[in-house]
């Protein structure tokens, strides 16, 4: 068995149980490689994230399209990117949602940290 994760303050580390934890999201997300799965999606959100049997931490947040929910409900950065893509939402707007930033703020933030 492994010792636990040091707890860093804002973050949620992805470990084993978090990837138990977020199975199924996972897997919906993951599904969304298909075009056929993601107009689906979009047709009936709902009656999607039950079909994957997401739970109701991780269907709010999916509600909300709150990425750092769906971290805290075990979802997995890679596969919340297929999500994020429906929405035309990238890496940038996803960071600005964990840093409370607006993406323009995060774009300069990142742009200054390469400086």
């Amino acid at each position: 068995m492994h010792a636990p994760l040091p707890k860093i303050p804002g973050t949620t580390p992805f470990d084993g149980e978090q990837a138990q934890k977020g199975y199924a999201l996972n897997k919906m997300c993951f599904s969304f490689n298909s075009e056929a799965n993601r107009k689906a999606f979009l047709a009936d959100e709902e009656a999607y994230m039950r079909q994957y049997g997401l739970n109701e931490a991780q269907a709010a947040a999916i509600r909300a399209r709150n990425v750092l929910q769906l971290i805290a409900a075990g979802g997995n950065a890679y596969y919340l990117a297929k999500f994020a893509g429906i929405f035309k939402l990238d890496m940038q707007d996803i960071g600005a949602q964990q840093t409370g930033l607006t993406k323009e703020q995060f774009k300069a933030r990142l742009v200054a940290a390469g400086q």
